[in-house]
Order: C-alpha cells, then structure tokens, then sequence
C-alpha cells in the first residue's frame, strides 16, 4: 500500500472512530519539561470515555465484525482491564452480547467498569495468558466470536491516537509508547511512516514483565513464566508474533523500566499534571526520564495511555517517598 493509501485509510479510520469519541488533547507540560529536561508532549488518553485508549480499537473492531458477520450474537476476550472496557463499550453500540474474562485479583475497579458496560465478566487464571487461553475455550463452547488483544482491525482503530498527536504537536524527536499485546505501539508505527515523519519511536515494559523486549532483541517470540508488575497493562507472558514483526520493523528499540521507576513516574505525572496515570502509562514517563540525559534539547512525545488505577493502589503510590 503507497504511503498516500494508507494515510487516507488512516483518517478514514479515524473519522469513524470521532463518531463516537472526542480527540483527546495533547499538553506541553512546563513542569514535565522542567522534570524531563526537554519539551514533553503528553497525550491524554486517559480522557476518553472508559479512560484509556482501547476503546478506540474496540469501536473498529465490533464495526468489521458486524459488517462482516451480521450473524453474530456474543462475542469473548481476556484482559486486566482496558481491552476488557473497550469490547463491552462497543459491542454494546453493536447489539453484541460481551463475555470478558480476567485472572482471579485483577483489579476492583476496572472489573466493576467491566460489568457496568454490561460486559458478562468471568474470573479465571493466575494471570492474563490464562484468562486469553480460558477465552479460547469459551469461543468454543459457548459459541462465542473470540475477540483477540491484537488484530489488525484493533490497530487501525488506535492509530487514530497517534495520528492525532503527530498532526497536533509539533515534529517530535522521540515517542515513548507503553507496550502490552502490541496494538497502541504498532498503530504509532503505521502513522509515522504514513505521515512521513522522522520521529524515533521507543517501546516500553516493565522489567517484571520482559516478553516484548527480550523477543524484539531475539527476533522471535520469548515466553516468559511471570509477569507480575503493577503496570496491569503490560503484564503479558506470551507475545503475539504479528505485533513483534510490525516492531521489528518500526521500533527504534525497547526498554524496561523497574516497578519502582513505574511507581515514581505515577507520582511526577500526579504531581505535574493532576493527572491519574495506571501503571502501563507511566511507564512510558518513566523511559523518558530514565533517558534524561540524552533527551536535553528534544522535543519527546509521552502516550499517557489509560489512568484506570484502583484507589487504594493509588493512594499508597502517591504516599511512597522518592
């Protein structure tokens, strides 16, 4: 596809996705330059309606899966949270029924926004990969469509969050992307290269959860046996092999940061902003102030990509001496 093919399937993609959610905006932040020692641009997808950027994918998902098979009446997926809003918001719209199942201790909060977008929740597993495999095994049973974490009908949708902000700030030298199953990431990837820009883009994960970075530096997929981290959003064991190839060929590279430099991250973006940040989305903050050093002078792009973190786990971050 030309350059010009993708980027008008890229705003078509994204005038679809505005029918239903506002732009979300992009800030300079005077504070976070002053912490960061460079300009950050920090785009707010914690102001979309479930408070992170899924929703966007899940729109464009639920709309191809309806116009391709009307038949379906109920659709499955796994998640710690976010993916897990996104489908029950937009299968909703579509007339779907949504089962969405999460690991036993998965967050309060999220699993009480999961049930009030009337999503079916079912607990299950030790963690994320076992809740997708225990999904699989409901598509099946209950005759269910299976929705994936990564498709390429969820990253059109995101991209659109990328092309907002490339369009918006101005040319960034870096952006920093949090990485889970790989959608937000790639969507980024994709409006780069439409939009012809130079911009380096670097993924981030938590040390505690290394699949993506230690499969990028392999050039195939590395399982890993945990993935306990407070960055929910980024606690994946197995990567997906699609997600790792668009990567490959578009990451700069990926870094990991400690729980305590994601928790530290969470405090400064309270702190400079008075914004909630969850884990996954300050994780990307946290690279970028690992990387201080080299950054001075730059102008740097930050996806604040969801702020859904439960009260209490909040409450004693923020309480938390540096």
């Amino acid at each position: 596809m030309s350059r010009e093919a993708a980027l008008a399937r890229l705003e078509a993609d994204a005038v679809f996705v505005h029918q239903t959610l506002p732009a979300t905006p992009q800030y300079a932040w005077p504070l976070l330059a002053r912490r960061a020692g460079c300009e950050v641009w920090l785009k707010h997808e914690n102001h979309l309606p479930i408070g992170a950027f899924k929703v966007r994918g899940g729109l464009t998902y639920l709309r191809e899966l309806r116009a391709r098979q009307p038949e379906v009446r109920g659709v499955v997926t796994a998640t710690r949270g976010n993916h897990g809003q996104s489908i029950p918001f937009a299968a909703r719209r579509a007339g779907i029924a949504a089962t969405v199942v999460v690991p036993f201790g998965n967050s309060v909060e999220k699993n009480a926004a999961m049930r009030a977008l009337g999503a079916k929740l079912v607990e299950h597993g030790r963690d994320f990969q076992e809740a997708f495999e225990h999904a699989q095994e409901l598509a099946k049973s209950e005759e269910l469509h299976f929705v994936p974490s990564y498709h390429e009908w969820l990253v059109r949708g995101v991209s659109s969050c990328a092309l907002e902000l490339l369009r918006a700030a101005p040319e960034l030298d870096v952006l920093y992307v949090p990485i889970g199953m790989g959608s937000g990431v790639c969507g980024a990837i994709r409006v780069r290269e439409a939009l012809g820009l130079r911009t380096r883009i670097v993924g981030v994960v938590a040390e505690q959860a290394p699949t993506v970075a230690l499969s990028f530096a392999a050039g195939r997929p590395v399982p890993t046996q945990t993935s306990d981290t407070i960055a929910d959003g980024l606690a994946v064991r197995v990567p997906n092999a699609e997600a790792l190839e668009a990567m490959r060929g578009g990451l700069e590279r990926v870094l990991q940061v400690s729980e305590a430099e994601i928790r530290s991250a969470m405090r400064a973006l309270f702190s400079d902003t008075h914004n909630a940040a969850e884990g996954a989305a300050a994780a990307a903050f946290a690279a970028c102030l690992r990387e201080r050093e080299s950054l001075a002078g730059k102008r740097v792009g930050v996806v604040l990509s969801g702020g859904n973190v439960d009260r209490e786990l909040f409450a004693r971050v923020l309480a938390e001496k540096e």
